[in-house]
């Protein structure tokens, strides 16, 4: 990751809390954080028989707006050249895909507000 040490753990903090999430709702984690030229995927998770590719945003506040706001049209195209590549360089041929966001709202108290999108690609 690049940036700040905060907006890194941040980004940690963020990602272990939507995975703890997606996996509480049944789903098994398969690789995080993998990186290639083209960027990085957050989490990558099996949901049954689809596996998914999971991009996670987190804010310290909403006084930039909401957390899933920072995916723009051409990070979903991203995200999308980057799953391709995961299955390319793992030689994994899944039964069916997905790109899901989860943004992960800091609460100034008590637990992070986290919302999961299914579906965006």
């Amino acid at each position: 990751m690049s940036g700040s040490p905060h907006n890194n753990n941040l980004g940690s903090y963020g990602e272990r809390v939507a995975a703890q999430r997606l996996v509480a709702l049944g789903m098994v984690l398969v690789d995080r954080n993998w990186r290639c030229n083209l960027g990085e995927i957050d989490l990558v998770l099996r949901d049954a028989e689809v596996l998914v590719f999971c991009e996670v945003k987190t804010r310290s506040s909403a006084a930039y707006g909401h957390p899933l706001e920072a995916v723009t049209p051409a990070k979903g195209a991203r995200l999308r050249r980057l799953a391709a590549r995961w299955l390319e360089v793992h030689d994994v041929h899944p039964h069916d895909i997905r790109i899901d966001l989860v943004g992960v709202l800091l609460a100034p108290r008590g637990a992070p507000e986290i919302e999961h999108v299914r579906g965006v690609g």
